[in-house]
This record gives structure tokens, C-alpha cells and sequence, in this order.
């Protein structure tokens, strides 16, 4: 598996910031699957992302730990490929189906300071559901749900089983173990959709 060094991600990451232009981030150790999109921000531990989807439109708001990240990738067959898409997706009105961009224009301060904190608050306060990726699963698990308590040590959600709908369940996640956090996108939709249909929770 390449693995760059934390520096040299950080560089990479940074130029595709500053010149608005796509990127790879590979953080799980499974290549078949990474993220791909814009990065509009950084703090010391945070990347955030707006995510692009296979179909060439965004698909919600990802922060990830940049020392979780294996490596990156600015110039492949893949971002060409996704970068055409998104031409499409501009020419038919469907690039930012969610708001994305929007809520980022009207929401400068969620792009400043602790990115980790202000995603987890701005769920919280909102209540919409999240997906979190943590340090013990490394992307073979995450969890879609809402968020019930925040502190400053951890995060306690109550989320669903795609395969087992039988209940909800609450897990405990240290912030200090959050690999990545998804916020206001697809899985934050459809996730609000089977709470509200198969919970009443919404």
C-alpha cells in the first residue's frame, strides 16, 4: 500500500486548494474506495472537503484527519473523468442538488477554527444525521445517525443497522478517534428519509 509522508499530503492538499482543482484522498486501506472532491479548508488536524460522487456532483461535506490520509493523487484518469462529469452536471443543474456551496457561502465561520467541531455543531443543532468514520474500523464500518450528546471529549449517537432495522443503537465515539465525518449530503438525506419513515425520530 503507498503511504506518503503527512507533509508531503499537506502540500498536495493545499495546492489543490489553491488552485481549485479536484483531488483523490486516499484514507482507508481498501484502494478500491477514496474520497474525491475540492478542498475549501484546513485547521492542524482537519482537511474539509466538498465531496464529488462517480456521477460528477456533490455529494455533501467531508472532514477528514489528515494524518489519517495514506495518499493523494492530483493528476489520474479517474479526475479527468469525474472533472468531464462534473461539466455535465453544471450543463443540467444537478452539480449541487443539496446546497452545498450555498450553505458554505452563507455559513463562512463553518470553514474557520476547529472544522471537526463546527461540523459535529452545526448537526447537532440542527439535528440532521451524520456518518462517522473512526480510527478502530478504518472504513469496513461507519455509523449513519444523529447525533444525542456532544461534548468535548466525545460523541454519543444513536444510529441504524443497514441490516438489521429492528431498533437503534447508541454508540459512545471519542472525537480524538474520528477519522472522517460526512455531514449535509446524500447519506445525510437519506439517512433523515429512515429515520423520520422506519424510526419517527425526525
Amino acid at each position: 500500500m503507498r503511504k506518503e509522508s503527512e507533509g508531503e499530503n499537506r502540500v498536495q492538499l493545499t495546492m489543490a486548494k489553491q488552485q481549485g482543482t479536484l483531488i483523490e484522498v486516499h484514507n482507508l486501506p481498501n484502494d478500491d474506495y477514496f474520497n474525491v472532491g475540492f478542498v475549501v479548508a484546513f485547521d492542524p488536524v482537519f482537511c474539509l472537503m466538498i465531496s464529488i460522487d462517480w456521477d460528477g456532483k456533490i455529494n455533501g461535506l467531508i472532514a477528514i484527519r489528515i494524518k489519517s490520509i495514506l495518499y493523494t493523487e492530483r493528476h489520474s484518469d479517474y479526475l479527468m473523468t469525474v472533472s468531464e462529469k462534473t461539466k455535465v452536471a453544471h450543463d443540467h443543474n444537478y452539480f449541487d442538488i443539496w446546497q452545498v456551496q450555498k450553505f458554505i457561502d452563507n455559513h463562512p465561520k463553518i470553514t474557520q477554527g476547529n472544522l471537526l467541531s463546527n461540523l459535529l455543531n452545526d448537526s447537532y443543532e440542527n439535528r440532521l444525521p451524520v456518518v462517522i468514520g473512526t480510527e478502530k474500523y478504518k472504513g469496513s464500518d461507519d455509523f449513519t445517525g444523529i447525533i444525542t450528546d456532544l461534548t468535548p471529549i466525545k460523541v454519543t449517537i444513536h444510529y441504524y443497522n443497514d441490516h438489521d432495522l429492528s431498533s437503534l443503537w447508541e454508540y459512545d465515539i471519542l472525537r480524538a478517534k474520528i477519522d472522517y465525518l460526512r455531514v449535509r449530503g446524500t447519506q445525510m438525506a437519506t439517512g433523515k428519509q429512515i429515520f423520520n419513515d422506519i424510526f419517527n425520530e425526525m
